[in-house]
């Protein structure tokens, strides 16, 4: 009877590694291989000079030091975190109102379903087509520039992407557009989730609606608002084609919108693989540290 089971036990993990193994192909060609290949290639000298090829010739980690001493990459990281800066801090601002509002049950707001829709929908606007409609609006001759005017706000055309503040200001505007409602959607399952039994007792207690936000929904949120945190920073990091079409990928004005992607890029177009895969690297760890932390904070909140 044992050796009956034994032999139906094998022949289930048998239809489960078959299961599984379109992943594991799928994930080892397109994702395991090229990293590896990647941080191969971060060890060598292979770029092209007009028609000539140089490389590929192992240097070590010349191209990491390069990256660290030349300036560029400090630059592009602080560029890419102000304008995660900027589009971060007012989404999770206001995805904490929004979330507080729709799901406070006293407040019996009317036709919640559908403003949850509205805000949720600029989440699934390709970033392109946004980039796009944003440079129309915002270009020298477009309907933004032509209604200040008109009110008296400008006596011409502003140039919105000649300027590093309104620049960037345009690049964070579209990215908080684009994400608080994916933002406030995860934070309002997070208050949905708090018994509501804390709020009830705080409201006999006389709590006003300020304090119970501040003392019980706010530190009760704490988990779900690390995670939203370091996940949009990893997403900040990887910020590229909202700047990249807004900016035609020059980065301007005088490099101020070029995001660390872009900087990639630049180096993937002028094929100097060698620079391109040390970068990729250094992101890649960067990215992984912060997953780790967010793995560490939930892994804590668990046990």
């Amino acid at each position: 009877m044992s050796s009956k089971k034994a032999n139906n036990v094998v022949k289930y993990n048998k239809w489960g590694y078959i299961f599984l193994a379109p992943f594991v192909i799928v994930y080892v060609v397109f994702q395991l291989i090229p990293l590896v290949w990647t941080i191969w290639n971060s060890f060598f000298e292979n770029y092209r000079s007009g028609l000539v090829q140089i490389g590929p010739t192992f240097i070590g980690l010349e191209n990491y030091i390069t990256l660290f001493t030349n300036g560029d990459l400090i630059t592009y990281t602080q560029n890419t975190i102000i304008m995660w800066l900027l589009g971060f801090v007012p989404q999770i601002i206001v995805s904490l109102l929004l979330g507080a509002w729709f799901s406070d049950t006293r407040l019996r707001l009317k036709f919640s379903g559908f403003f949850k829709t509205v805000i949720y929908l600029p989440n699934l606007i390709m970033a392109s087509a946004f980039s796009m409609l944003f440079f129309t609006l915002f270009s020298d001759g477009g309907p933004i520039n032509s209604i200040l005017v008109q009110m008296g706000v400008f006596e011409e055309a502003y140039s919105f992407l000649s300027h590093t503040g309104s620049a960037r200001g345009l690049i964070a505007l579209m990215n908080f557009l684009m994400w608080f409602g994916n933002t406030t959607i995860l934070l309002m399952a997070g208050m949905m989730g708090i018994d509501t039994s804390l709020f009830e007792a705080a409201e006999v207690d006389g709590a006003t609606s300020t304090e119970v936000f501040f003392q019980i929904t706010l530190p009760l949120l704490k988990p779900i608002l690390i995670y939203v945190m370091i996940t949009s920073l990893i997403g900040g990091l990887q910020m590229f084609d909202v700047p990249q079409i807004l900016t035609n990928g020059t980065g301007d004005p005088m490099r101020s919108t070029m995001t660390l992607i872009m900087y990639l890029n630049k180096h993937l177009f002028s094929k100097n693989y060698g620079m391109a895969g040390a970068l990729s690297v250094l992101l890649f760890i960067i990215t992984g540290a912060l997953s780790l932390l967010v793995y560490k904070f939930s892994d804590n909140k668990e046990s």
